[in-house]
């Protein structure tokens, strides 16, 4: 297996702060990676396989300058945070932000940082709402972060993540403190990523902080900028569409393994629109 290769990442986010193991660098690096590594699912949509070993996250996210999704970005994250020296280990989720009427499957990682005697959440990968920064593990708590504010809801054996929307909570994840292993994520994976009925595999998605507070989002054709210059539009054309996904999601697109060409692009979205 390729070692890690913690300079790359660090240059990737732009980061150049301390690595020693603190919050301060915890936060640092959480903000850095969400502002430049875009949430995205192209390669699902383009029937590629997810890789989830290190020397593809690596070269996927890293050298390729792509995006991906929880397993991929906080899989990253973890490597990152462990490699220096940070006691982190990698928790999964139940997600119930379109409220199913049932207990749906855990399908979405998340982090788990202690710092002596605190536990925090780290969560770079759950798209839109995802944390800019870690929050305590402490229930009944609002958390500000550089984009939103949370709070944690304890179940029982269970924690409830929720954000303010409009001044109501609105619930994101269920998660419990169990500690998942690579083998949990490859199966996990495999499904959200090849399921006929999966959200990834009917719509284009992609989501990118910004350092000033403000956030872009994309679904299908739809394109919002929230923040100092709120923007909405819809792009017509698929080919400003994928230049789009280079100019402001910062994809990049040239890799010999993980490019995707402009061609490749459109027969996706062609094949995707029609069986909407």
């Amino acid at each position: 297996m390729m070692p890690f290769d913690l300079h790359a990442y660090l240059a990737r986010i732009g980061f150049t702060g301390a690595t020693r193991p603190s919050l301060t660098t915890l936060a640092q690096l959480h903000q850095a990676h969400v502002c430049a590594i875009p949430f995205e699912n192209l390669d699902v949509l383009l029937d590629r396989p997810i890789h989830l070993e290190t020397e593809a996250i690596q070269e996927k996210l890293v050298v390729a300058r792509r995006g991906g999704y929880c397993y991929e970005q906080n899989a990253l994250f973890l490597l990152a945070l462990q490699q220096m020296g940070f006691d982190a280990r990698g928790l999964a989720a139940r997600v119930v932000i379109a409220q199913p009427p049932s207990v749906p499957p855990r399908t979405h990682m998340l982090l788990l940082v202690q710092l002596e005697e605190d536990f925090w959440i780290a969560d770079v990968g759950f798209g839109g709402p995802t944390l800019s920064a870690p929050i305590r593990l402490q229930a009944d708590r609002v958390q500000t972060t550089p984009h939103g504010e949370y709070q944690l809801q304890s179940l029982g054996e269970e924690w409830l993540l929720c954000q303010r929307r409009n001044q109501e909570w609105l619930p994101l994840y269920r998660f419990d403190l169990v500690t998942q292993y690579p083998s949990d994520y490859l199966m996990a994976s495999h499904f959200v990523s090849t399921w006929p009925h999966s959200h990834f595999r009917h719509h284009l998605l992609a989501a990118r902080y910004l350092p000033d507070g403000g956030q872009l989002s994309l679904e299908n054709r739809r394109f919002s900028r929230y923040g100092v210059q709120p923007e909405r539009r819809t792009l017509d054309d698929l080919r400003a569409l994928y230049q789009l996904l280079q100019d402001e999601f910062r994809l990049g697109v040239k890799h010999s393994l993980y490019g995707v060409s402009e061609e490749a692009f459109i027969e996706a979205m062609t094949r995707l629109e029609k069986a909407q």
